[in-house]
């Protein structure tokens, strides 16, 4: 299929490379390996060529994580996005913007300057909304907070403003909650922890009435949907034989409700036929999306299973290009 868009596909700034490394993910996954994808981050000749071999017609980039979510310090955190937001616009989406746009990088180590890093990069840069790199450090490495509590409710009401989405993107579990990752250190990240991570995280979303406070808010998450179109039936069920308990949260609707009209899926990172086909049963064709999760992933792996996998014609078209075309006005 030609003229496909992606969404969950990744870079890097001389910023950013200045703040982090990638030794333990060199150590995870192997020094060659995080060599090319380092290299890739930061290459736009070749991510276009890539793309022009794999028929992906535009590009929805965004920072690495863990990004600006792991900055302990606020007035660096904030500094940190604006830069980064400027570096993309400056170095990427700007030079080539009918191929390459951008989720915008924001510090919820305060909520009101990451609502106004994300209106400035919507309005200013054309940024088709923003990433979130999972919870955000606030105090020090082992204090989180995550995105349905009160504090980032100021930031969502910004959102809801501006009408875009915001993308879900998994993030290692806290150090101090590895226990049961011990002795299996290749299970922290994306082989296992980050789906763990990023599912929990949205399930908070979807118990904390923040949907109900903001019904129009978009919420993507990657992965096929980070194990939840398997997992959430279950979950509704045993939330329901518990409705007189405590801890279910403030929503006034079942999950699958918010699930259904609230979220998007994308296929990064998950080229499985029958893991789309539940997908797509669960939320429907018309809320998933194609992605291939670039450097860290192939686009030529990622377009060459989903050019040939079993669906239709027509919701081929729909997940590889119109389904991200309408939600981010392309």
């Amino acid at each position: 299929m030609k003229n496909k868009i992606v969404l969950e596909e990744h870079l890097t700034t001389s910023l950013n490379n200045s703040l982090w490394d990638s030794s333990g993910e060199s150590a995870r996954n192997g020094a060659g390996y995080m060599a090319d994808v380092d290299f890739r981050l930061l290459d736009t000749s070749r991510r276009l060529d890539e793309m022009d071999e794999a028929g992906i017609a535009v590009s929805i980039l965004s920072l690495t994580s863990p990004g600006a979510q792991s900055i302990i310090d606020k007035n660096t955190a904030v500094d940190f996005a604006v830069k980064t937001n400027n570096e993309i616009y400056e170095v990427f989406t700007s030079k080539h913007p009918e191929r390459l746009q951008a989720f915008a990088t924001v510090a919820l180590q305060s909520p009101k300057e990451a609502a106004n890093e994300l209106e400035r990069a919507v309005k200013e840069f054309g940024f088709k909304g923003a990433l979130v790199n999972g919870y955000t450090n606030i105090g020090d490495e082992n204090t989180a907070q995550y995105l349905d509590e009160e504090p980032i409710w100021e930031f969502w009401d910004r959102v809801a403003q501006l009408n875009v989405p915001v993308y879900l993107h998994p993030r290692e579990p806290l150090a101090s909650q590895r226990r049961i990752y011990e002795g299996y250190s290749s299970l922290i990240g994306s082989a296992w922890g980050f789906a763990h991570e990023t599912a929990t995280h949205a399930i908070r979303l979807m118990l904390s009435g923040l949907f109900d406070q903001y019904p129009n808010l978009t919420v993507i998450l990657g992965h096929l949907g980070e194990g939840l179109p398997f997992m959430l039936p279950r979950l509704e069920h045993r939330l329901n034989m518990q409705h007189e308990g405590t801890g279910l949260g403030k929503a006034k609707k079942k999950v699958s409700d918010y699930f259904n009209n609230n979220f998007y899926i994308t296929t990064s990172g998950h080229f499985h036929t029958k893991g789309l086909l539940n997908t797509i049963s669960e939320i429907g064709v018309d809320r998933v999306m194609f992605s291939a999760d670039y450097p860290y992933e192939s686009m030529k792996t990622a377009s060459k299973w989903f050019d040939k996998t079993l669906i239709s014609r027509n919701d081929r078209i729909k997940i590889g290009r119109t389904n991200a075309a309408n939600l981010f006005n392309l």
